[in-house]
């Protein structure tokens, strides 16, 4: 009997049969998903070889049409350009206190009004004044009493008249009524009494009664009236009035960051208002050691002269401090400045096969026409400086 199991064959595996309409559809999906990845490789060949620039070489013709600038270092000067504000010259402004106390009674002055020193500014009801006169006279008349009295006893005791003792002490008696006198004629003068007044108490006249008045103490402009008819003054503590000298004003410049360290003191500066666009001249004078904890800026002080008082405090000025220090930099030709999509500077340099790249670059300081370039250019580097438009469009095709 023969062994039929060295003849077997292997089991026949089913044959699956697809209809033919989903077969089709199988093969079309393959088909499919094989071009995607294809497609899907092609696109990020495309993408990359976009993203990456390339020089821009251009012909003998073409660059007939661009001019160029060599970058080389060069000296300039800084010009800081700010805002300030404008005040009072402190120097030649000041606030007038009331001398004495009592009521307002009639106001001499208004605001604008041009004053001389010891011009009258206001009328006040006061007992102090009449009491320091009166002072003043009853020391004016025993000064003189008892330096008559001590000349005597000083011509007695030469006789035996009087005692040493009783004319030293007359002397002494003298001495203190004059300096009494001179303390009283003093209190015055601070009440700003008219000295003719005075000189009238001195040689007897008769005086009629002295209005208490406060005065100016020095020449200006009356630029703040801060009191009114009635009311009631306190010596030495009530502000009355603010008299300037308004031919020179300040103005306070807000410096920030390293413009700081590009002004010195004596530097020339240019005042520019919004009104008929005019211009004034100052100077630098004082650099302030303290930085404003709002805005971060240090104050810088310019004196300026006001012809005309044109002027006025609190009013907002362009200001342009001209720097005396001598700087250095790469100075590039404002045209050659050109931006991308993303706004970041560049320019086009020379390349040694004579093609043009594109080269960011920092931005520094801008004097006039031109850009201290900070970073991206060395010197000897040529630059594309008209023309730059037509070589970014050519290298963008």
């Amino acid at each position: 009997m023969k062994n039929n199991s060295c003849y077997a064959r292997p089991p026949v595996q089913p044959q699956v049969k697809f209809p033919r309409g989903l077969a089709a559809a199988v093969m079309a999906m393959a088909i499919l998903a094989s071009l995607a990845g294809c497609s899907s490789q092609t696109d990020d060949n495309s993408k990359a070889a976009a993203a990456t620039a390339t020089n821009v070489t251009l012909t003998a013709a073409q660059r007939q049409h661009i001019n160029l600038y060599t970058a080389a270092p060069s000296k300039f000067h800084k010009t800081i350009d700010t805002t300030g504000v404008v005040d009072f010259d402190n120097d030649q402004a000041t606030s007038v206190l009331a001398p004495f106390s009592g009521p307002v009674s009639r106001l001499l002055v208004s605001p604008g009004d041009h004053v001389k020193k010891g011009d009258p500014l206001a009328i006040v009801d006061s007992p102090d004044f009449a009491t320091a006169i009166s002072a003043y006279s009853k020391a004016l008349a025993s000064a003189v009493n008892t330096r008559r009295i001590a000349n005597t006893d000083k011509d007695l005791v030469q006789h035996n008249g009087v005692s040493q003792r009783e004319e030293e002490q007359a002397q002494t008696d003298a001495a203190n009524a004059e300096a009494d006198r001179d303390a009283a004629l003093q209190a015055l003068v601070s009440l700003q009494v008219n000295p003719q007044a005075i000189k009238d108490i001195q040689v007897g006249r008769p005086v009629s009664h002295i209005q208490s008045m406060i005065r100016s103490p020095i020449a200006g402009t009356v630029v703040e009236k801060l009191i009114t008819p009635g009311q009631l003054l306190q010596a030495g503590s009530t502000p009355c009035f603010t008299v300037a000298d308004l031919s020179r004003v300040w103005v306070i410049a807000q410096i920030f960051g390293s413009g700081l360290a590009s002004i010195s003191l004596g530097d020339s500066a240019d005042i520019v208002t919004s009104v008929d666009a005019k211009n004034f001249s100052g100077k630098v004078t004082n650099i302030s050691a303290l930085v404003d904890p709002t805005t971060r800026s240090v104050g810088v002080r310019v004196v300026v002269d006001n012809p005309g008082d044109f002027l006025k405090k609190q009013m907002y000025v362009r200001v342009l401090i001209h720097s005396r220090q001598e700087s250095s930099g790469l100075l590039v030709p404002v045209p050659a400045i050109l931006r991308d999509d993303e706004n970041l500077p560049f320019v086009y340099v020379v390349q040694p096969d004579g093609s043009f790249a594109r080269q960011h670059v920092t931005l520094g300081y801008r004097s006039g026409d031109q850009y201290d370039i900070v970073d991206g250019l060395k010197s000897g580097d040529q630059v594309v400086v008209e023309g730059g438009i037509f070589v970014q469009f050519t290298q963008s095709q």
